[in-house]
């Protein structure tokens, strides 16, 4: 029965992805970004079960990989379909062609998701490190965003070009060829001085986010904050790859 326990973990990953998904698509985007949260905690604890356990296999791994494809790929391109279609048109796209074309754009999220974790799965290089924006991060960034800033991604100051253009930068960060941070082992200041950097500056974004983010709710500020937190990730992992290595 213990071989078992991962794959439900991971199954339960993959439950939460669809009801993300579900809930995107019926604009209930605070309860997407919370079973996109949720869908990511079932990820956190599938492998570590799997090793605890002594029962890791292929089996696994495959599954792991399909679930991460739905909570963390579909369920964020949903949330961005659903906002194409209520999303100021700047004038020059303001014809039936791109109120019907663009809102499909959003599945590019899926398809460079996917092509991330297939790499993933691949690359030896990706033990001690990720290369490239790790699916969790992108999703639980798309989810902040968009479930507290939806009043602003909506008003006149943006449009459906500058949503697809962002959209675009994040599905290339998913597969560029980037260092960035994994949080695997000890941290020590000699060696993780951007990863420690950037744990004490997160904090203070989501703790504080509901004070100085959000003039509605703490919950809204707060999801600012943890969208705020992604930036600065990719940010810092992008200096810390500059770096040389006795530096970080």
């Amino acid at each position: 029965m213990k071989k078992h326990i991962p794959n439900i973990i991971t199954c339960c990953n993959l439950i939460c992805g669809c009801i993300a998904t579900y809930s995107a698509f019926h604009h209930s985007y605070q309860d997407a970004f919370f079973f996109i949260l949720l869908g990511a905690l079932f990820d956190f604890f599938d492998g570590k079960m799997a090793r605890a356990l002594g029962v890791s296999g292929k089996l696994g791994l495959e599954l792991d990989s399909l679930a991460d494809c739905v909570t963390f790929g579909v369920a964020p391109s949903a949330m961005i379909f659903t906002l194409f279609n209520h999303v100021a048109y700047p004038s020059f796209m303001g014809s039936e062609f791109f109120f019907r074309v663009m809102p499909f754009t959003a599945f590019l999220m899926a398809a460079f998701s996917a092509v991330r974790l297939a790499k993933f799965n691949l690359d030896e290089r990706q033990h001690t490190e990720f290369i490239g924006m790790p699916t969790p991060a992108n999703a639980i960034f798309w989810g902040a965003l968009i479930s507290s800033c939806e009043d602003w991604l909506t008003s006149p100051r943006f449009n459906a070009l500058f949503l697809f253009l962002f959209m675009i930068l994040f599905c290339w960060l998913l597969v560029c060829e980037v260092p960035m941070f994994a949080f695997k082992g000890k941290l020590a200041w000699s060696k993780d001085k951007m990863k420690i950097i950037f744990l004490v500056l997160s904090f203070l974004f989501v703790s504080l986010g509901g004070f100085i983010f959000s003039d509605t709710s703490h919950w809204m500020g707060v999801c600012r904050g943890v969208a705020a937190s992604v930036g600065l990730y990719v940010v810092l992992s992008i200096v810390a790859s500059y770096l040389p290595k006795n530096e970080e």
